[in-house]
């Protein structure tokens, strides 16, 4: 598959280092020089220098040949009318990165595809969902429904409450059938447990279950449920608006906004929530907004290192659930072995997003996991699927990969060895970023 990405910014750059591990034929333009650096001789792909709008440049990078041709500028306006040329030129099919969230509406999709635009993206819209589904599941870190709400996947972060600490995976004590640990983030490491694991003070584990068994599992884990009612935003950015406008009735909200004039354009803007002209990062202003009050504290400034260290203060101020916007992906790690809560970033979601697009016609979906170097990924299992042909455990599965659960006939079910998948089958499949490929070949 040939895929030409134009933009080598954060998301653009992110997703070509992304795809050029999948064997795809990558090439990355960008009007700057300096922006590609030395890409092409670290990563399997081509970069050129060249306006997306220039239909010379888009020709002389192989715009006729282009199966999906991704246009993630800055520019909402440059996107747009990147992808309306490349359509012309031959690209077989578009993807725009939006600002206008308009253009998303259902009854505006057919116009677009019309137009030569096949999918529209808001990378702030994305993240913003984010937010908002981490606030109603606040007792985990994160928190995905698979299969249409027949699986739910948790993340959680083990304290010293947990009544299966230090009792290895072999002992039984998981043998209930009501969650599963898929995989276990320890310092820099993601473990893909066997028998003889058990968990630690500190882990991120990686959980399927049914919603039925969240509260079971939430016991067993140690993990007390609290409400949220007050929220704190720090940063008025477009993440934070479109948080606050998609979060439900009941929230006292607040949003700590340090330039003045931004914080005035808040208030004409956002009527659910009051807008607070103060910086967010000093300690003083947090307890004069009275962040002692706060069941939850989201910091979405355009600074990583700001987010980082706000949530590490209202940490120490006591507020449970915090959210933290770490752009930077090298201080995703960091962030997590600081211990400041959910991480968000909206470049891995982003990516994960267009990434499935460009799967097996088996994958149904995969969602890339911010804080371990892992994917969950829902297959379809055929008549024709390696993985019906026996039992789970004869598979010969790739060790970097485990099967949690699957869905039949619209119910949820966990798996062990002795599980035999039938065609129809949605498979839940926990596996590191390297091996999905490999993985497709036993759901083809």
């Amino acid at each position: 598959m040939k895929i030409i990405i134009a933009g080598a910014g954060e998301v653009g750059t992110h997703l070509a280092k992304l795809l050029s591990r999948e064997n795809m034929d990558i090439s990355l333009m960008d009007e700057r020089q300096e922006r590609l650096g030395d890409l092409e001789a670290n990563y399997d792909m081509i970069t050129r220098v060249g306006s997306p709008t220039s239909i010379h440049d888009l020709q002389d990078i192989g715009i006729r040949e282009a199966d999906l041709f991704i246009a993630v500028t800055t520019s909402e306006t440059e996107n747009m009318t990147a992808c309306l040329i490349a359509k012309q030129l031959g690209a077989k099919r578009t993807l725009a990165r939006i600002e206008n969230f308009e253009y998303l509406l259902p009854e505006n999709k057919q116009f677009f595809e019309q137009m030569g635009l096949h999918h529209l993206i808001y990378p702030e819209v994305l993240a913003a969902n984010e937010i908002v589904e981490s606030l109603k599941t606040n007792w985990m870190r994160y928190h995905i429904s698979l299969c249409e709400g027949a699986l739910e996947l948790c993340v959680i972060r083990v304290r010293e409450t947990a009544k299966t600490l230090g009792m290895k995976f072999s002992s039984g004590c998981y043998n209930h059938g009501r969650y599963r640990i898929m995989a276990i983030k320890r310092d820099n490491e993601t473990i893909i447990p066997t028998g003889d694991d058990a968990l630690m003070t500190g882990d991120m584990v990686y959980c399927i279950c049914t919603r039925e068994n969240m509260d079971f599992m939430r016991e067993e884990l140690g993990k007390p449920k609290r409400e949220i009612n007050n929220v704190l935003f720090f940063g008025g950015s477009k993440i934070a608006q479109k948080a606050v406008q998609s979060l439900p009735e009941g929230y006292t909200i607040k949003i700590l906004e340090a330039d003045r004039e931004e914080a005035i354009r808040l208030s004409e803007k956002i009527s659910n929530a009051l807008i607070i002209n103060a910086d967010g990062s000093d300690m003083e202003v947090l307890k004069e907004e009275g962040i002692q009050d706060a069941d939850a504290f989201v910091a979405v400034t355009e600074s990583s290192e700001a987010n980082i260290f706000a949530c590490l203060a209202a940490k120490r101020l006591g507020v449970r659930k915090t959210i933290a916007e770490v752009e930077n992906i090298d201080y995703i790690p960091m962030a997590e072995g600081l211990d400041i809560g959910a991480v968000l970033n909206k470049k891995t979601i982003t990516a994960s997003y267009i990434y499935q697009m460009l799967l097996n016609a088996s994958v149904l979906n995969v969602r890339n996991l911010t804080s371990a170097d892992a994917e969950i990924v829902e297959f379809l299992a055929t008549e024709s699927s390696r993985i019906t042909r026996g039992k789970i455990k004869d598979a010969s599965l790739p060790k970097e990969a485990t099967i949690g659960a699957i869905v039949r006939a619209g119910e949820g079910i966990l798996v062990n060895g002795d599980t035999v998948i039938l065609p129809s089958d949605r498979v839940v499949v926990l596996c590191k970023s390297n091996v999905l490929k490999k993985l497709e070949k036993f759901f083809q």
